[in-house]
């Protein structure tokens, strides 16, 4: 089972049903149905375990379509999102397709 890790203890963890944005992987890109273990900072000392997902959707985006989404996912809106993808990822790769994933706890 793999592993989603976040940086940060966002407000949409506690939610059922939950979205994350990710740049596809190179070596197995992340599919519908797959059950993934959902960890705050998985490698560092404060590593925490926060559940079992389940991924059951995927879409290809360029971020967040609207305000809304953005907020959905724990920003301000869609240029506070910017604004993180860029100082995380770098301008570059901020303009590059993402996986959308909707997730949903099942453990």
């Amino acid at each position: 089972m793999r592993i989603i890790s976040f940086s940060k203890k966002w407000d949409k963890l506690r939610e059922d049903i939950f979205t994350t944005f990710r740049f596809p992987r190179k070596d197995k890109d992340w599919f519908v149905g797959e059950v993934v273990q959902v960890f705050y900072k998985s490698r560092s000392p404060q590593r925490e375990k926060l559940g079992i997902a389940v991924i059951f959707n995927k879409e290809i985006r360029l971020g967040a379509k609207d305000d809304e989404e953005a907020k959905a996912d724990g920003f301000i809106d869609m240029c506070d999102m910017e604004r993180w993808m860029i100082k995380t990822y770098g301008e570059a790769k901020t303009w590059q397709p993402m996986n959308k994933l909707t997730l949903k706890w099942v453990g």
